[in-house]
């Protein structure tokens, strides 16, 4: 309408009253004297307070009265928030349009048949590694509706409907609220004002355990972005990995506890490992040390880096492998060991560790903010220092793995040096010079390394790392890791289960390209 005015479209404006022209004083009268000041001026008649604002005496009754209005709506949205606050503590919540639901005629929700179906296929397939894109294209590509009855879906529409807690029979009331009555511009409610939920409110589309995954897959973005399913907490349960947990380097959503319950599970369950006795002479080797492998640092002896989120495998790592680019990771939080072994490129956990080009093994830093998060809580490190871990190769025929022993690493510091400046007569310069500022890597060891050369020896079973070794049968390193239901918001056959569904939703579906 300003618009208008200032392009000589209108030459007069007719308002009910100056609370509907303006609820802010300053708002209201820069807009009547922006008005005015046209080459055309426009002037505003007030009905109910019978002013005309071109007249000369209109400006002064003008402030007066839009302070006065401007109280007023400061009063009602006060009264407005009351009046909220009272409806939710009585849980009468507010209902907006939502897809996959209708209302009936007492304004209860009830579910929209094949609206709920678009709901449930995003939910299916965001939780088997589609991506926000793959899912607004496909749903545009079936020509599905959105609640205004678009066929054209982009990735925020998308994104709303996993966030949004009714699709799972709950209400969340006040996600929002608004600080200033002036300018009604709404913000996310960080605690600031009471929030209400009712779980149960009315019939649910997608369970809340779907619900809740998939919204903690979507918190970890940087791991949804990779289009990869939702992870599961599953242990080695025996054999020489057994309370080994596999871990997603990229995954943020367990934590550090999680992965310590799931490890101490796998002895808890089965405590009893049958072990081949020890025979022949017994040899006594009180006060020998096997000498630790930082003392003796070579390029041959496999290593493991971890800082800044990242981790990096030394090409002696890769060559125990022979061909071998994919491998996983193992965490033990009892044993406080890390393991490597073999996997197929299609694991979820598969970590593609280095290229082989040439029959040459060539290596390069790898993300890993799960991984490091995890060790860094159970661990206690310093967020600004270098682990380098020298990693134990234990194979038996085609049997091969490395284990790093997290308790004792070499530590890497970047420590920052500064020379004073020198004075002129020692350079021969003139003038004040600057400082310098050098930085200087630096090795730490324990202070409990002081004194000893390495860990003690009590017998022949101590001198590798794995005691394990010493298990009768097969050591069966390839050993699949079980699901623990408990740590696990769904388990890996319900995803299936959840993707068969979903494609069996989209047989139904015609495609409007076809």
């Amino acid at each position: 309408m300003l618009e208008d005015c200032k392009s000589g479209k209108i030459d007069l404006i007719i308002t009910k009253s100056i609370s509907r022209f303006a609820r802010n004083t300053v708002d209201s009268i820069s807009t009547v004297r922006q008005l005015a000041q046209l080459k055309r001026p426009v002037g505003v008649l007030f009905e109910t307070e019978n002013l005309f604002t071109l007249n000369q005496t209109s400006e002064m009754i003008l402030t007066v009265l839009s302070a006065a209005a401007q109280e007023e709506s400061h009063t009602k949205s006060e009264i407005m928030n009351i009046s909220i606050e009272h409806r939710f503590s009585r849980g009468i919540f507010l209902t907006p349009e939502l897809l996959g639901y209708d209302k009936d005629e007492d304004g209860n929700l009830v579910i929209n048949p094949d609206e709920a179906e678009t709901v449930k296929v995003i939910y299916y397939l965001y939780l088997n590694g589609f991506s926000i894109s793959e899912i607004a294209d496909l749903l545009t590509e079936y020509g599905r509706k959105t609640k205004l009855g678009n066929t054209e879906w982009n990735p925020g529409s998308i994104t709303t409907i996993i966030q949004n807690e009714r699709h799972c029979g709950d209400v969340l009331a006040r996600k929002t609220w608004t600080p200033s009555y002036l300018n009604h511009k709404s913000k996310r409610n960080n605690n600031d004002r009471n929030q209400y939920r009712q779980r149960d409110h009315h019939e649910a589309i997608v369970s809340r355990e779907v619900y809740n995954a998939a919204n903690q897959l979507q918190a970890s973005k940087g791991y949804a972005a990779k289009n990869r399913p939702l992870p599961v907490l599953s242990v080695v349960d025996d054999g020489v990995l057994k309370g080994y947990v596999p871990v997603d380097k990229d995954w943020t959503g367990f934590s550090a506890e999680e992965y310590q319950e799931v490890s101490e599970s796998a002895y808890r369950e089965n405590p009893q490992t049958e072990r081949v006795a020890e025979s022949g002479t017994h040899l006594n080797l009180s006060g020998y040390e096997v000498v630790r492998a930082q003392f003796f640092s070579t390029l041959s002896n496999p290593a493991l880096t971890i800082s800044n989120g990242k981790m990096r495998f030394n090409t002696a790592c890769l060559k125990k492998f022979g061909d071998e680019e994919y491998v996983e990771l193992l965490l033990n939080t009892v044993r406080r060991c890390i393991a490597i072994r073999p996997c197929s490129k299609d694991n979820p956990n598969a970590i593609r560790w280095g290229r082989l080009k040439d029959s040459r093994w060539s290596v390069s830093a790898i993300s890993c903010r799960g991984l490091a998060k995890t060790l860094f809580d159970i661990m206690e490190w310093e967020e600004d220092t270098r682990y380098r871990f020298r990693g134990e190769y234990v194979g038996i025929g085609e049997n091969k793995m490395l284990l790093f022993q997290l308790d004792e690493p070499e530590m890497i510091k970047i420590e920052e040096i500064t020379l004073p400046p020198q004075r002129p007569e020692q350079d021969g310069t003139e003038g004040e010079q600057e400082e310098i500022v050098i930085k200087k890597k630096m090795m730490v060891f324990p202070a409990a390394w002081a004194d000893s050369f390495g860990r003690p020896v009590i017998s022949l079973a101590c001198v590798n790392m794995l005691e394990q070794e010493h298990y009768a049968g097969a050591w069966d390193i390839l050993r699949p890791a079980k699901e623990v239901e408990d740590y696990n918001l769904i388990t890996s056959e319900e995803l299936k289960a959840l993707m068969r569904e979903a494609e069996r939703i989209m047989e139904g579906w015609e495609n409007i390209n076809e």
